[in-house]
């Protein structure tokens, strides 16, 4: 099953990898693309921001379709190392649960609100130690990825990355952005969850036909709802991993120095960018927002 699972996940993770690139250069603030006329959900004409496809257009005419998989390499390492070492702690809880019920002939009923809980902490556990393993690889991937702005190669490789970071910053390097991130992954896990338990409880009658699609249809629409919410805890840890990091792209005017997350948070909430880079799509132009790449305001 861990295999099978390393092998989905690498899979996947190829395919979305542009989809994650070009978001992070969005989040970083980088817009190299003056936007341009078009037409809302009702038909209205606004100004748009340059989507999905216009920005992937714009990364292949200056580096290539391989330009797309930038920090490719890293993710791949994090992906698997994850998936293995959240596999192995997840096992471990489960059997430590074993080990109490046979001990103490209790067990909380499947489908009551303990066992949810007993479950949403085991995976809480695999999956906070999954990420914090894996983390210096996630900062080395944003890194190789933001390089595109400065149009640096201070990051070429996984290896060459990892002495670049402890050269410069030492080991505290590598968990740059750590602790937000394990937040959003905290409080998505366990929005999901109970929202999910909630529904299935009161809303969903255990006597309707196909019982088991509608519950698994909840519990991916709260998922959806859940990363949502905890949005922002995402885009503040991706900017504190290449905060003031020597690449352009972490360096004013794309972004202030930030002491601490808080103060990443801080920020963004006061300029009202909390959400930025959270649509591909349809990106609506800010009233009088200034960007870094050319400095020109549009209105």
């Amino acid at each position: 099953d861990t295999c099978g699972q390393v092998l989905l996940g690498s899979g996947l993770t190829v395919l979305s990898h542009p989809l994650m690139y070009i978001k992070v250069l969005i989040q970083v603030g980088h817009e190299p693309l003056p936007p341009s006329l078009g037409r809302n959900l009702f038909g209205r004409q606004v100004y748009q921001l340059p989507g999905l496809f216009a920005y992937a257009k714009h990364i292949i005419k200056i580096d290539g379709k391989a330009g797309l998989f930038n920090g490719l390499a890293p993710r791949l390492c994090a992906g698997t190392i994850g998936t293995l070492v959240h596999s192995r702690v997840l096992q471990r809880c489960q059997d430590a649960g074993k080990y109490e019920v046979s001990g103490t002939s209790q067990k909380a009923e499947e489908g009551s609100l303990q066992h949810v809980v007993n479950e949403t902490t085991k995976e809480m556990i695999a999956r906070s130690c999954a990420t914090i393993v894996t983390h210096p690889f996630h900062v080395i991937t944003l890194r190789c990825m933001v390089q595109f702005i400065g149009r640096e190669t201070k990051y070429s490789g996984v290896f060459d990355s990892i002495v670049t970071v402890y050269k410069n910053e030492g080991v505290l390097g590598f968990f740059a952005g750590l602790i937000p991130r394990l937040l959003g992954d905290v409080l998505s896990l366990w929005i999901c969850n109970m929202l999910a338990h909630l529904i299935n409880t009161y809303a969903i009658d255990d006597s309707m036909s196909h019982t088991g699609e509608i519950k698994n249809c909840s519990q991916a629409v709260t998922g959806f709802f859940a990363s949502m919410l905890t949005y922002p805890f995402v885009l503040v840890s991706n900017l504190m991993a290449v905060n003031d990091c020597g690449l352009a792209g972490g360096l004013p005017p794309y972004a202030s120095i930030y002491p601490t997350w808080v103060d990443c948070w801080r920020h963004l909430s006061l300029e009202g960018n909390m959400s930025r880079g959270n649509s591909l799509f349809f990106r609506k132009l800010p009233v009088g927002k200034t960007y870094a790449i050319d400095q020109k305001r549009f209105f």
